[in-house]
């Protein structure tokens, strides 16, 4: 990812970070750690990341924990998102991960 990557593509890999580490609901992960590992690829800084988590919030595909210091993926919306994030790497043509299959046959 570089400056030229766009606020879709960030927010598709902001959720397939959360699904790898398999955040959904009451298991969560502080958003300083997702700014940190995200602002690494996205520069300047971390700002956009953190406005994009934000409207991930605010869209519901995120549930904020702890005062909003921690977030989850939203385990109603768990069809929705893989979905997202299916079409976001399809756009970015890297094909569709084994571990997609896997999260679809456990429902």
């Amino acid at each position: 990812m570089s400056i030229a990557t766009s606020d879709e593509e960030i927010k598709a890999d902001i959720m397939n970070r959360l699904l790898r580490r398999n955040c959904w609901s009451a298991k969560y992960l502080p958003i300083d750690t997702l700014v940190n590992w995200m602002a690494r690829k996205v520069k300047p800084d971390g700002e956009r990341v953190r406005k994009l988590i934000k409207q991930l919030v605010n869209d519901g595909f995120l549930i904020p924990h702890k005062k909003g210091e921690t977030v989850s993926l939203n385990s109603a919306k768990s069809e929705e998102i893989i979905e997202y994030i299916k079409r976001s790497l399809k756009s970015q043509n890297l094909g569709q991960p084994k571990w997609i299959d896997k999260c679809q046959s456990q429902k």
